[in-house]
Formats: structure tokens, C-alpha cells, sequence
């Protein structure tokens, strides 16, 4: 047969006396009290667990919407290409056609003042300076066309950077004008 249990109880803590003591007050109040801190952190850990499942549900609808948000933007972007250098050819053409007015209107200019003996061999815009390559018979039209030029208004600066005085082209003088127009305008 089995022994009896026998049910021996062991209180370290005696009740009566040590309760009512300050340290015992003291050690009730905190046993009491990181019970309740450890039931509320189990609450958390519990919550955060729990939420982890929503969470892992939200990211993959998420990831699914990213996914596909990058397909539509992956089947414009051969659009959008076409569309700014669309853009970007429509802004050089702008301001190519901007230049041709300013540039036709310093040519009238300049042809109006032209001497009946000299002619134009070229006329080119480089920023904002134009440079011409004519031929003359004489310098005293040379002399004429630079003076006309710089008090016509249109230009800053009228100044000659080249004078080829060879008599191969049958006695013609070649010359190059450089010229600084105003701003604003001609």
C-alpha cells in the first residue's frame, strides 16, 4: 500500500507578523505589482504576435499593388519616351525659328547698307556674334559698308578680323566683318 502523502506546507514568509511590516508591505506591493507587469507584457507579446498575421497579409497586398503599378509604368514608358523628345525636339525648333527672325532681320540690315560693289560670300551665327565673308573691288566700299554698319543702331561692335589683299580673283579684295548686335534687338 502507498504511503500517505504527507502535506507539509512550508511558509518562509510569515504571514501574520511580517505583513504588517514595512518590508512586508513593501515586498506585497512589488510581487503584486511585476505580477501585473508581467501579465501586461504577455498582453502585448500576445497582441504583437497576433497583429504579425495582418501585417504579413497587408505586405503581400501591398507587393501584389507595387507589382502591378510597375506594369503600367513599364507599358507607358515607351510613350512617355516618344513624348519628351517629342517635347524636346518641338523646344529646338522653337528656338531655331526664334533665331532664323533675328537672324533674317540682321541680314536685311546688313544688305541694306551693302555697297552696290560688294558681294556676300557668307553670313554665319555663332551666339551672339555674326560674321560676314565678302569680296570687294575697292576699300573705299569696304571703309563705307563698316562706317554705314556701325551707325545704323544694330550693332555694338563692327570690326574687321581678316583683309586678304590677293589679286587672284580677279582684283577683288576679300575681307571678313565680325559684328556684335545690340541687345534688344536690331
Amino acid at each position: 500500500m502507498a504511503a500517505p502523502k504527507s502535506q507539509n506546507q512550508i511558509n518562509l514568509l510569515p504571514q501574520e507578523q511580517f505583513a504588517g511590516s514595512t518590508l512586508g508591505k513593501m515586498l506585497l506591493w512589488a510581487l503584486s505589482t511585476f505580477r501585473i507587469m508581467v501579465i501586461v507584457t504577455e498582453m502585448f507579446v500576445m497582441l504583437a504576435f497576433l497583429s504579425r498575421f495582418w501585417l504579413d497579409a497587408r505586405n503581400v497586398d501591398l507587393n501584389d499593388l507595387i507589382k502591378q503599378k510597375q506594369a503600367v509604368l513599364a507599358t507607358s514608358s515607351d510613350f512617355e519616351k516618344e513624348f519628351r523628345n517629342l517635347q524636346k525636339r518641338l523646344k529646338v525648333f522653337s528656338a531655331l525659328s526664334t533665331d532664323e527672325k533675328i537672324i533674317s532681320s540682321y541680314l536685311r540690315t546688313i544688305v541694306s547698307y551693302l555697297p552696290t560693289d560688294i558681294s556676300l560670300d557668307t553670313f554665319s551665327w555663332s551666339g551672339s556674334t555674326l560674321q560676314i565673308k565678302a569680296a570687294s573691288v575697292t576699300e573705299g566700299s569696304i571703309s563705307q559698308l563698316i562706317v554705314n554698319l556701325e551707325e545704323s543702331g544694330s550693332f555694338e561692335k563692327v570690326e574687321m578680323t581678316n583683309l586678304d589683299s590677293s589679286r587672284q580673283e580677279g582684283a577683288m579684295l576679300s575681307f571678313t566683318l565680325r559684328l556684335t548686335p545690340k541687345r534688344g534687338g536690331t
